[in-house]
């Protein structure tokens, strides 16, 4: 096998594009098909088949494709390739400064960018109909049950895929401009969200790459995406926001 300087094989954009667009197309056929047919067949709201359909169809296979690439790479998972190749490594206060800083400046920026469209062109829709639902009521909390899975593969899914075994291969390519391409290619998978949504999720969709690639840890990227998905559900399925 070829070695390369950094210790990984560069990624480039054609690889690039492949890897997020068929993921992007993958996406678009779950929300837009197979969520509408399993809730039409089963009369069950659409936010339970997000859940199951995109994790079981989408984020579970993210997994296996981060061990697929490993394995091409000659590497098996393990403690050492958690840690060094794919950078899962101790939060330092500075990197912990730098998370929760990202947090709190993606929170302030998307809160900015809704302010400012709302009051450009009155209400905007940012739920999807594939993750549009009532707020919770006793008789449906039984669906936290199965977001809490569905949220530990989804964060996990895309962080170990996406920062941690391809953001490196794209630092191989592209060296310090190698967040933004990871960051376009984020864009890309999310297109499915729509036009609304998906303005709202820049910030989060370019900050998170750049402080992976700064901090070189991908445990931020982890930090940062669930402690913004996770209470965002939350104030939502609670009626909060």
């Amino acid at each position: 096998m070829t070695r390369f300087k950094s210790g990984v094989p560069p990624l480039g954009i054609g690889a690039s594009l492949f890897l997020f667009g068929t993921a992007s197309i993958s996406l678009v056929l779950v929300t837009q098909y197979l969520i509408p047919f399993l809730s039409g067949v089963t009369g069950q709201e659409y936010i339970l088949f997000w859940f199951l359909g995109a994790g079981l169809c989408i984020f579970a296979p993210f997994l296996i494709v981060a061990q697929y690439l490993l394995h091409q790479e000659g590497k098996a998972l393990n403690h050492k390739v958690w840690k060094g190749r794919l950078r899962f490594r101790s939060l330092s206060i500075s990197d912990w400064f730098w998370g929760i800083g990202g947090i709190v400046t993606i929170s302030l920026v998307t809160a900015g960018i809704i302010y400012l469209f709302q009051t450009i062109f009155g209400e905007i829709n940012l739920h999807p109909p594939f993750m549009a639902f009532e707020p919770l009521t006793p008789g449906r909390y039984w669906l936290l049950a199965v977001w809490f899975p569905f949220w530990i593969l989804n964060i996990m899914g895309e962080e170990i895929l996406w920062r941690g075994v391809i953001l490196p291969r794209q630092e191989a390519q592209f060296g310090r401009w190698a967040w933004l391409v990871n960051a376009l290619g984020w864009l890309l998978f999310h297109l499915a969200f729509g036009v609304e949504l998906l303005i709202t999720l820049l910030p989060i969709l370019f900050i998170v790459p750049y402080i992976v690639q700064r901090r070189k840890n991908t445990w931020l990227g982890v930090l940062i995406h669930a402690g913004l998905n996770g209470p965002g559900f939350i104030a939502i399925a609670f009626d909060l926001l």
